[in-house]
Protein backbone atom coordinates (compact mmCIF):
# COMPACT_ATOMS: atom_id res chain seq x y z
CA UNK A 1 0.00 0.00 0.00
CA UNK A 2 1.28 3.77 -0.10
CA UNK A 3 0.90 4.40 3.38
CA UNK A 4 0.36 2.01 6.20
CA UNK A 5 -3.21 1.64 7.24
CA UNK A 6 -2.57 3.21 10.59
CA UNK A 7 -0.36 6.00 9.49
CA UNK A 8 -2.87 7.27 7.06
CA UNK A 9 -5.13 7.44 9.70
CA UNK A 10 -4.05 8.40 12.75
CA UNK A 11 -1.14 10.74 11.25
CA UNK A 12 -1.67 11.80 7.22
CA UNK A 13 -5.30 11.77 7.51
CA UNK A 14 -5.95 13.98 10.84
CA UNK A 15 -2.88 16.86 9.44
CA UNK A 16 -4.63 16.84 6.26
CA UNK A 17 -8.27 17.46 7.57
CA UNK A 18 -6.70 20.46 10.36
CA UNK A 19 -4.49 22.43 7.35
CA UNK A 20 -7.59 22.05 5.27
CA UNK A 21 -10.57 23.23 7.59
CA UNK A 22 -8.13 25.70 9.67
CA UNK A 23 -6.37 27.60 6.59
CA UNK A 24 -9.13 30.26 4.56
CA UNK A 25 -11.18 28.56 1.59
CA UNK A 26 -9.19 29.85 -0.94
CA UNK A 27 -6.59 27.46 0.21
CA UNK A 28 -8.21 23.97 0.07
CA UNK A 29 -7.47 23.27 -3.33
CA UNK A 30 -4.05 24.22 -2.47
CA UNK A 31 -3.96 21.87 0.88
CA UNK A 32 -5.72 19.10 -1.10
CA UNK A 33 -2.94 19.31 -4.13
CA UNK A 34 0.21 19.29 -1.89
CA UNK A 35 -1.16 16.57 0.95
CA UNK A 36 -2.39 14.16 -2.65
CA UNK A 37 1.35 15.09 -3.93
CA UNK A 38 2.68 13.72 -0.50
CA UNK A 39 0.12 10.94 -0.04
CA UNK A 40 1.34 9.43 -3.87
CA UNK A 41 5.28 10.14 -3.60
CA UNK A 42 5.13 8.18 -0.16
CA UNK A 43 5.13 4.45 -1.88
CA UNK A 44 6.29 6.03 -5.35
CA UNK A 45 8.34 9.47 -5.05
CA UNK A 46 9.84 9.14 -8.84
CA UNK A 47 6.01 8.80 -10.15
CA UNK A 48 5.42 11.70 -8.77
CA UNK A 49 6.83 13.25 -11.57
CA UNK A 50 4.58 11.26 -14.40
CA UNK A 51 1.50 12.49 -12.82
CA UNK A 52 2.31 15.79 -12.95
CA UNK A 53 3.57 15.73 -15.85
CA UNK A 54 0.20 14.72 -17.04
CA UNK A 55 -0.84 17.78 -15.12
CA UNK A 56 0.75 19.63 -16.88
CA UNK A 57 -0.11 18.55 -20.29
CA UNK A 58 -3.90 18.35 -20.02
CA UNK A 59 -4.00 21.48 -18.68
CA UNK A 60 -2.10 22.88 -21.16
CA UNK A 61 -3.98 20.89 -23.85
CA UNK A 62 -7.30 22.08 -22.25
CA UNK A 63 -6.61 25.79 -22.26
CA UNK A 64 -5.12 25.33 -26.29
CA UNK A 65 -8.65 23.51 -27.26
CA UNK A 66 -10.47 26.27 -25.07
CA UNK A 67 -8.47 28.90 -27.16
CA UNK A 68 -8.89 27.43 -30.64
CA UNK A 69 -12.43 26.88 -30.51
CA UNK A 70 -12.89 30.87 -28.88
CA UNK A 71 -11.28 31.52 -32.45
CA UNK A 72 -13.57 28.86 -34.51
CA UNK A 73 -10.81 26.82 -35.09
CA UNK A 74 -12.20 23.67 -34.52
CA UNK A 75 -9.72 21.46 -36.81
CA UNK A 76 -6.52 23.01 -34.32
CA UNK A 77 -8.89 22.39 -31.18
CA UNK A 78 -9.15 18.76 -32.01
CA UNK A 79 -5.10 18.76 -32.35
CA UNK A 80 -5.12 19.28 -28.62
CA UNK A 81 -7.61 16.69 -28.15
CA UNK A 82 -5.23 14.28 -29.61
CA UNK A 83 -1.94 15.54 -28.27
CA UNK A 84 -3.75 14.88 -24.93
CA UNK A 85 -5.13 11.23 -25.88
CA UNK A 86 -1.84 10.08 -28.14
CA UNK A 87 0.71 11.20 -24.99
CA UNK A 88 -1.64 9.82 -22.39
CA UNK A 89 -1.89 6.38 -23.37
CA UNK A 90 1.53 6.44 -25.04
CA UNK A 91 2.52 6.46 -21.42
CA UNK A 92 0.31 4.23 -20.34
CA UNK A 93 0.87 1.97 -22.80
CA UNK A 94 4.70 2.30 -22.36
CA UNK A 95 4.36 1.61 -18.64
CA UNK A 96 1.62 -0.75 -18.36
CA UNK A 97 1.96 -2.87 -21.85
CA UNK A 98 5.57 -2.72 -22.97
CA UNK A 99 6.78 -5.88 -21.37
CA UNK A 100 3.59 -7.84 -22.18
CA UNK A 101 3.98 -6.79 -25.87
CA UNK A 102 7.90 -7.96 -25.32
CA UNK A 103 5.97 -11.46 -23.88
CA UNK A 104 4.08 -11.53 -26.80
CA UNK A 105 7.01 -11.17 -29.62
CA UNK A 106 9.12 -14.28 -27.25
CA UNK A 107 5.96 -16.60 -27.31
CA UNK A 108 5.41 -15.82 -31.05
CA UNK A 109 8.88 -16.05 -32.22
CA UNK A 110 10.67 -17.75 -29.70
CA UNK A 111 13.08 -14.86 -29.85
CA UNK A 112 15.10 -14.06 -26.51
CA UNK A 113 13.63 -10.72 -25.93
CA UNK A 114 14.33 -8.53 -22.45
CA UNK A 115 12.26 -7.82 -19.88
CA UNK A 116 12.36 -3.77 -19.08
CA UNK A 117 11.30 -4.87 -15.71
CA UNK A 118 9.22 -1.26 -14.96
CA UNK A 119 7.38 -0.78 -12.07
CA UNK A 120 3.72 0.38 -12.95
CA UNK A 121 3.14 3.58 -11.17
CA UNK A 122 0.35 2.63 -9.13
CA UNK A 123 -3.32 4.22 -10.16
CA UNK A 124 -1.77 5.16 -14.01
CA UNK A 125 -5.00 3.56 -14.99
CA UNK A 126 -8.23 5.47 -13.48
CA UNK A 127 -5.51 9.08 -13.22
CA UNK A 128 -4.86 9.00 -16.93
CA UNK A 129 -8.66 8.25 -18.12
CA UNK A 130 -9.80 11.39 -15.33
CA UNK A 131 -7.10 14.05 -17.48
CA UNK A 132 -7.92 12.89 -20.83
CA UNK A 133 -12.06 13.18 -19.89
CA UNK A 134 -11.47 17.06 -18.62
CA UNK A 135 -9.68 17.75 -22.74
CA UNK A 136 -12.52 15.98 -24.28
CA UNK A 137 -15.02 17.13 -22.29
CA UNK A 138 -13.45 20.91 -22.77
CA UNK A 139 -13.69 20.05 -26.42
CA UNK A 140 -17.09 18.60 -26.89
CA UNK A 141 -18.17 21.94 -24.20
CA UNK A 142 -19.36 19.61 -21.60
CA UNK A 143 -17.00 21.73 -19.21
CA UNK A 144 -15.83 24.79 -18.75
CA UNK A 145 -11.76 25.03 -19.07
CA UNK A 146 -10.38 25.17 -15.59
CA UNK A 147 -7.96 28.08 -16.01
CA UNK A 148 -6.47 27.83 -12.19
CA UNK A 149 -3.71 25.60 -12.17
CA UNK A 150 -4.25 24.58 -8.83
CA UNK A 151 -7.19 23.37 -8.96
CA UNK A 152 -6.88 21.46 -12.13
CA UNK A 153 -4.04 19.76 -10.02
CA UNK A 154 -6.20 18.70 -7.04
CA UNK A 155 -8.80 17.31 -9.40
CA UNK A 156 -6.11 14.82 -11.26
CA UNK A 157 -4.25 13.82 -7.74
CA UNK A 158 -7.15 13.81 -5.59
CA UNK A 159 -6.18 11.31 -2.88
CA UNK A 160 -9.05 9.56 -1.83
CA UNK A 161 -9.36 8.23 -5.04
CA UNK A 162 -6.59 8.87 -6.83
CA UNK A 163 -5.39 4.97 -6.69
CA UNK A 164 -8.56 2.80 -7.51
CA UNK A 165 -11.24 5.19 -8.20
CA UNK A 166 -14.02 5.67 -9.44
CA UNK A 167 -12.96 7.54 -12.14
CA UNK A 168 -14.42 10.35 -11.83
CA UNK A 169 -15.07 12.57 -15.19
CA UNK A 170 -13.85 16.25 -14.73
CA UNK A 171 -17.62 17.06 -16.27
CA UNK A 172 -18.59 15.78 -12.74
CA UNK A 173 -16.59 17.73 -11.00
CA UNK A 174 -15.89 21.22 -12.51
CA UNK A 175 -18.35 22.91 -10.04
CA UNK A 176 -17.13 21.14 -6.87
CA UNK A 177 -13.38 22.19 -7.76
CA UNK A 178 -14.26 25.96 -7.90
CA UNK A 179 -17.11 26.10 -4.64
CA UNK A 180 -17.45 23.83 -2.30
CA UNK A 181 -19.47 24.48 0.98
CA UNK A 182 -18.89 22.69 4.17
CA UNK A 183 -21.99 20.56 5.59
CA UNK A 184 -21.92 19.20 8.82
CA UNK A 185 -24.39 16.25 7.13
CA UNK A 186 -22.56 15.73 4.33
CA UNK A 187 -19.25 15.27 6.54
CA UNK A 188 -20.75 13.02 9.11
CA UNK A 189 -22.10 10.82 6.23
CA UNK A 190 -18.54 10.85 4.83
CA UNK A 191 -17.01 9.41 7.99
CA UNK A 192 -20.07 6.74 8.45
CA UNK A 193 -19.38 5.79 4.31
CA UNK A 194 -15.77 5.82 5.07
CA UNK A 195 -15.55 3.37 8.25
CA UNK A 196 -18.28 1.01 6.37
CA UNK A 197 -15.67 1.14 3.55
CA UNK A 198 -12.96 0.12 5.88
CA UNK A 199 -14.94 -2.44 7.68
CA UNK A 200 -16.13 -4.34 4.30
CA UNK A 201 -12.31 -4.03 3.43
CA UNK A 202 -10.64 -4.85 6.96
CA UNK A 203 -13.30 -7.25 8.15
CA UNK A 204 -14.38 -9.27 5.21
CA UNK A 205 -12.51 -8.66 2.05
CA UNK A 206 -8.84 -9.62 3.96
CA UNK A 207 -10.56 -12.53 5.67
CA UNK A 208 -12.02 -14.20 2.83
CA UNK A 209 -9.14 -13.14 0.75
CA UNK A 210 -6.95 -14.91 3.17
CA UNK A 211 -8.64 -18.27 2.45
CA UNK A 212 -8.61 -17.71 -1.48
CA UNK A 213 -4.79 -17.29 -0.61
CA UNK A 214 -4.58 -21.05 1.25
CA UNK A 215 -6.63 -22.57 -1.44
CA UNK A 216 -5.12 -20.82 -4.47
CA UNK A 217 -1.81 -22.15 -3.37
CA UNK A 218 -2.43 -25.81 -3.09
CA UNK A 219 -2.03 -26.85 -6.82
CA UNK A 220 -2.60 -30.29 -7.50
CA UNK A 221 -4.16 -31.29 -3.72
CA UNK A 222 -7.49 -29.18 -5.27
CA UNK A 223 -10.55 -31.24 -4.97
CA UNK A 224 -13.76 -29.70 -6.95
CA UNK A 225 -15.37 -28.12 -3.93
CA UNK A 226 -12.60 -26.92 -2.78
CA UNK A 227 -12.03 -24.88 -5.86
CA UNK A 228 -15.64 -23.60 -6.24
CA UNK A 229 -15.03 -22.76 -2.27
CA UNK A 230 -11.66 -21.20 -3.12
CA UNK A 231 -13.36 -19.05 -6.11
CA UNK A 232 -16.12 -17.97 -3.84
CA UNK A 233 -13.94 -16.56 -1.40
CA UNK A 234 -12.34 -14.65 -4.55
CA UNK A 235 -15.80 -13.72 -5.87
CA UNK A 236 -16.14 -12.28 -2.22
CA UNK A 237 -12.64 -10.94 -1.89
CA UNK A 238 -13.10 -8.74 -5.33
CA UNK A 239 -15.82 -7.37 -4.59
CA UNK A 240 -15.57 -6.12 -0.95
CA UNK A 241 -11.86 -5.29 -1.85
CA UNK A 242 -13.15 -3.03 -4.65
CA UNK A 243 -16.34 -1.38 -3.32
CA UNK A 244 -14.73 -1.33 0.51
CA UNK A 245 -12.40 1.32 -1.76
CA UNK A 246 -14.56 2.89 -3.45
CA UNK A 247 -17.30 3.69 0.06
CA UNK A 248 -13.59 4.84 1.46
CA UNK A 249 -12.92 7.54 -1.43
CA UNK A 250 -16.74 8.77 -1.26
CA UNK A 251 -16.44 9.13 2.16
CA UNK A 252 -13.23 10.79 2.18
CA UNK A 253 -14.92 13.01 -0.32
CA UNK A 254 -17.58 13.54 1.74
CA UNK A 255 -15.39 14.89 4.44
CA UNK A 256 -14.02 17.43 2.39
CA UNK A 257 -16.95 18.92 0.93
CA UNK A 258 -17.31 16.68 -2.49
CA UNK A 259 -19.95 14.67 -3.44
CA UNK A 260 -18.31 11.25 -5.98
CA UNK A 261 -20.19 9.20 -8.29
CA UNK A 262 -21.48 5.79 -6.69
CA UNK A 263 -18.92 2.86 -8.49
CA UNK A 264 -21.02 -0.10 -7.03
CA UNK A 265 -25.18 -1.06 -6.93
CA UNK A 266 -24.73 -4.68 -5.40
CA UNK A 267 -23.81 -6.23 -8.52
CA UNK A 268 -24.15 -9.60 -6.93
CA UNK A 269 -28.45 -9.08 -6.93
CA UNK A 270 -28.08 -8.95 -10.94
CA UNK A 271 -30.32 -11.19 -12.59
CA UNK A 272 -28.39 -11.01 -16.40
CA UNK A 273 -24.75 -10.50 -17.63
CA UNK A 274 -25.77 -6.73 -18.80
CA UNK A 275 -27.24 -5.60 -15.05
CA UNK A 276 -24.22 -6.59 -13.69
CA UNK A 277 -22.32 -4.64 -15.70
CA UNK A 278 -24.62 -1.81 -14.84
CA UNK A 279 -23.83 -2.43 -11.07
CA UNK A 280 -20.11 -2.94 -10.91
CA UNK A 281 -17.46 -0.38 -10.99
CA UNK A 282 -20.00 2.09 -13.21
CA UNK A 283 -17.65 4.79 -13.52
CA UNK A 284 -15.38 2.68 -15.68
CA UNK A 285 -18.46 1.41 -17.46
CA UNK A 286 -19.76 5.01 -17.83
CA UNK A 287 -15.93 6.01 -19.33
CA UNK A 288 -15.56 3.68 -21.80
CA UNK A 289 -19.08 4.23 -22.98
CA UNK A 290 -18.66 7.48 -23.46
CA UNK A 291 -15.60 8.05 -24.72
CA UNK A 292 -15.35 4.79 -26.59
CA UNK A 293 -18.80 2.92 -27.52
CA UNK A 294 -20.73 5.85 -28.67
CA UNK A 295 -17.77 7.91 -30.56
CA UNK A 296 -17.25 4.50 -32.13
CA UNK A 297 -21.13 4.26 -33.57
CA UNK A 298 -22.80 2.64 -30.51
CA UNK A 299 -26.02 0.87 -31.65
CA UNK A 300 -26.70 3.08 -34.55
CA UNK A 301 -24.86 1.75 -37.30
CA UNK A 302 -26.21 -1.41 -37.82
CA UNK A 303 -26.02 -4.98 -35.85
CA UNK A 304 -22.09 -5.79 -37.29
CA UNK A 305 -21.00 -2.54 -35.83
CA UNK A 306 -22.45 -2.93 -33.04
CA UNK A 307 -20.52 -6.18 -32.75
CA UNK A 308 -17.65 -4.68 -33.51
CA UNK A 309 -18.03 -1.90 -31.38
CA UNK A 310 -18.95 -4.19 -28.06
CA UNK A 311 -15.86 -6.12 -29.04
CA UNK A 312 -13.38 -3.29 -29.29
CA UNK A 313 -14.65 -2.31 -25.38
CA UNK A 314 -14.43 -5.51 -23.82
CA UNK A 315 -11.01 -6.19 -25.43
CA UNK A 316 -9.99 -3.02 -23.85
CA UNK A 317 -11.82 -3.22 -20.27
CA UNK A 318 -9.87 -6.45 -20.06
CA UNK A 319 -6.46 -4.98 -21.53
CA UNK A 320 -6.81 -1.85 -18.56
CA UNK A 321 -7.10 -3.90 -15.75
CA UNK A 322 -4.14 -5.49 -16.59
CA UNK A 323 -0.97 -6.37 -19.11
CA UNK A 324 -1.54 -10.55 -18.79
CA UNK A 325 -3.78 -12.98 -21.61
CA UNK A 326 -6.46 -13.85 -18.41
CA UNK A 327 -7.32 -10.06 -18.37
CA UNK A 328 -7.58 -10.18 -22.13
CA UNK A 329 -9.55 -13.44 -22.28
CA UNK A 330 -11.90 -12.20 -19.30
CA UNK A 331 -12.76 -9.26 -21.46
CA UNK A 332 -13.21 -11.01 -24.40
CA UNK A 333 -15.42 -13.75 -22.30
CA UNK A 334 -17.56 -11.08 -20.91
CA UNK A 335 -18.14 -9.43 -24.60
CA UNK A 336 -18.75 -12.82 -25.86
CA UNK A 337 -21.51 -13.08 -23.07
CA UNK A 338 -23.19 -9.67 -23.28
CA UNK A 339 -23.45 -10.28 -27.11
CA UNK A 340 -25.04 -13.88 -26.94
CA UNK A 341 -27.50 -12.02 -24.08
CA UNK A 342 -28.37 -9.50 -25.74
CA UNK A 343 -29.68 -11.49 -29.21
CA UNK A 344 -30.27 -14.92 -27.94
CA UNK A 345 -30.53 -15.43 -24.11
CA UNK A 346 -32.16 -12.45 -22.96
CA UNK A 347 -35.84 -13.01 -24.31
CA UNK A 348 -35.70 -16.53 -22.59
CA UNK A 349 -33.92 -15.29 -19.29
CA UNK A 350 -36.89 -13.28 -19.11
CA UNK A 351 -39.20 -15.64 -18.60
CA UNK A 352 -37.51 -17.89 -15.70
CA UNK A 353 -38.13 -17.29 -12.31
CA UNK A 354 -35.86 -14.33 -10.62
CA UNK A 355 -33.95 -16.82 -8.92
CA UNK A 356 -33.02 -18.89 -11.55
CA UNK A 357 -31.85 -15.94 -13.18
CA UNK A 358 -29.88 -14.85 -10.82
CA UNK A 359 -28.17 -18.21 -10.50
CA UNK A 360 -27.86 -18.41 -14.27
CA UNK A 361 -25.63 -14.83 -13.81
CA UNK A 362 -23.78 -15.47 -10.46
CA UNK A 363 -22.38 -18.94 -12.64
CA UNK A 364 -21.22 -16.80 -14.76
CA UNK A 365 -19.80 -14.09 -13.47
CA UNK A 366 -17.86 -16.72 -10.80
CA UNK A 367 -16.76 -18.50 -13.87
CA UNK A 368 -15.26 -15.04 -14.96
CA UNK A 369 -13.91 -14.38 -11.68
CA UNK A 370 -11.77 -17.60 -12.48
CA UNK A 371 -10.59 -16.55 -15.69
CA UNK A 372 -9.50 -13.14 -13.83
CA UNK A 373 -7.34 -14.25 -10.78
CA UNK A 374 -4.66 -15.98 -12.13
CA UNK A 375 -2.51 -14.33 -14.71
CA UNK A 376 -0.53 -17.59 -15.26
CA UNK A 377 -2.61 -19.29 -17.45
CA UNK A 378 -1.15 -22.68 -16.69
CA UNK A 379 -2.13 -22.46 -13.45
CA UNK A 380 -5.40 -20.69 -14.87
CA UNK A 381 -6.30 -23.85 -16.48
CA UNK A 382 -5.59 -26.28 -13.61
CA UNK A 383 -7.60 -24.48 -11.60
CA UNK A 384 -10.62 -24.45 -13.99
CA UNK A 385 -9.93 -28.19 -14.75
CA UNK A 386 -10.77 -28.45 -10.91
CA UNK A 387 -13.81 -26.59 -11.08
CA UNK A 388 -15.70 -28.85 -13.31
CA UNK A 389 -15.26 -32.59 -12.22
CA UNK A 390 -11.20 -32.74 -13.68
CA UNK A 391 -9.72 -32.68 -9.87
CA UNK A 392 -6.68 -34.99 -9.55
CA UNK A 393 -7.93 -35.21 -5.82
CA UNK A 394 -11.45 -35.68 -6.35
CA UNK A 395 -14.69 -34.00 -5.34
CA UNK A 396 -14.40 -33.48 -1.63
CA UNK A 397 -11.89 -34.59 1.06
CA UNK A 398 -11.33 -33.69 4.43
CA UNK A 399 -9.25 -30.68 3.96
CA UNK A 400 -12.80 -29.45 2.11
CA UNK A 401 -14.56 -29.94 4.88
CA UNK A 402 -11.92 -28.21 7.67
CA UNK A 403 -12.61 -25.18 5.35
CA UNK A 404 -15.96 -25.43 5.39
CA UNK A 405 -15.97 -25.52 9.12
CA UNK A 406 -13.38 -23.02 9.95
CA UNK A 407 -14.53 -20.37 6.85
CA UNK A 408 -18.44 -21.22 6.47
CA UNK A 409 -19.72 -18.50 8.32
CA UNK A 410 -17.51 -15.88 6.91
CA UNK A 411 -18.73 -17.19 3.54
CA UNK A 412 -22.19 -16.87 4.64
CA UNK A 413 -21.91 -13.50 5.98
CA UNK A 414 -20.01 -12.29 2.75
CA UNK A 415 -22.75 -13.58 0.98
CA UNK A 416 -25.36 -11.47 3.05
CA UNK A 417 -23.26 -8.54 2.86
CA UNK A 418 -23.07 -8.39 -0.38
CA UNK A 419 -26.87 -7.95 -0.98
CA UNK A 420 -28.57 -4.39 -0.09
CA UNK A 421 -30.84 -6.63 2.23
CA UNK A 422 -28.00 -5.90 4.94
CA UNK A 423 -28.03 -2.21 4.01
CA UNK A 424 -32.49 -1.95 3.96
CA UNK A 425 -32.33 -3.66 7.60
CA UNK A 426 -29.09 -1.24 9.17
CA UNK A 427 -31.18 1.55 7.33
CA UNK A 428 -34.33 0.86 9.38
CA UNK A 429 -32.14 0.12 12.85
CA UNK A 430 -29.85 2.84 13.16
CA UNK A 431 -30.36 5.50 10.48
CA UNK A 432 -34.09 6.16 9.89
CA UNK A 433 -35.49 7.67 13.04
CA UNK A 434 -33.48 11.36 14.17
CA UNK A 435 -34.37 10.62 17.87
CA UNK A 436 -31.02 11.01 20.70
CA UNK A 437 -31.50 7.14 20.73
CA UNK A 438 -30.94 6.56 17.26
CA UNK A 439 -28.25 9.03 17.15
CA UNK A 440 -26.51 6.95 19.81
CA UNK A 441 -27.46 3.66 18.54
CA UNK A 442 -25.69 4.75 15.04
CA UNK A 443 -22.68 6.22 16.27
CA UNK A 444 -22.28 2.96 18.70
CA UNK A 445 -22.47 1.33 15.25
CA UNK A 446 -19.91 3.20 13.50
CA UNK A 447 -17.60 3.20 16.49
CA UNK A 448 -18.34 -0.69 16.65
CA UNK A 449 -16.97 -1.41 13.39
CA UNK A 450 -13.97 0.85 13.64
CA UNK A 451 -12.70 -0.60 16.70
CA UNK A 452 -13.01 -3.94 14.84
CA UNK A 453 -11.04 -2.50 11.86
CA UNK A 454 -8.35 -1.29 14.43
CA UNK A 455 -8.34 -4.44 15.84
CA UNK A 456 -7.97 -6.49 12.66
CA UNK A 457 -5.18 -4.27 11.17
CA UNK A 458 -3.08 -3.92 14.50
CA UNK A 459 -2.79 -7.80 14.87
CA UNK A 460 -2.97 -8.53 10.88
CA UNK A 461 -0.10 -8.33 8.27
CA UNK A 462 -2.48 -9.84 5.22
CA UNK A 463 -3.97 -6.40 3.67
CA UNK A 464 -3.92 -6.17 -0.09
CA UNK A 465 -5.82 -4.17 -1.86
CA UNK A 466 -6.66 -5.41 -5.33
CA UNK A 467 -7.17 -2.84 -7.84
CA UNK A 468 -3.82 -0.37 -6.76
CA UNK A 469 -2.28 -3.11 -9.42
CA UNK A 470 -4.57 -1.83 -12.57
Amino acid sequence: MVFSSLLFLFRFLPITMLAYYLLPKKMHNLVLFIASLIFYAWGEPVYVVLILFSTVLDYCCGWFVHAMQEKGQSNKAKLGVLVSAVVNLGLLGFFKYANFLLRTIHTITGLSVPVLHLALPIGISFYTFQTMSYTIDVYRKDAPVQKNFIAFGAYVSLFPQLIAGPIIRYKDLADQMIDRTFSLDLFTMGVMRFIVGLGKKVLIANQVGALWHQIAKMGGGLTTATSWIGILAYTLQIYFDFSGYSDMAIGLGGMFGFRFPENFNYPYESRSITEFWRRWHMTLGTWFKEYVYIPLGGNRKGFKRQMFNIAVVWILTGLWHGAYMNFVLWGVYYGVLLIIEKFLWKKYLSKVPAVFQHIFTMFFVMIGWSLFCYQDMAHANAYFNALFFHAHAGLFNRETLYLLSSYGALLIIGCIGSLSIVKKVVNRLFFTKETTFGYLLKSAFVVLIFGACLAMLVNSSYNPFLYFRF
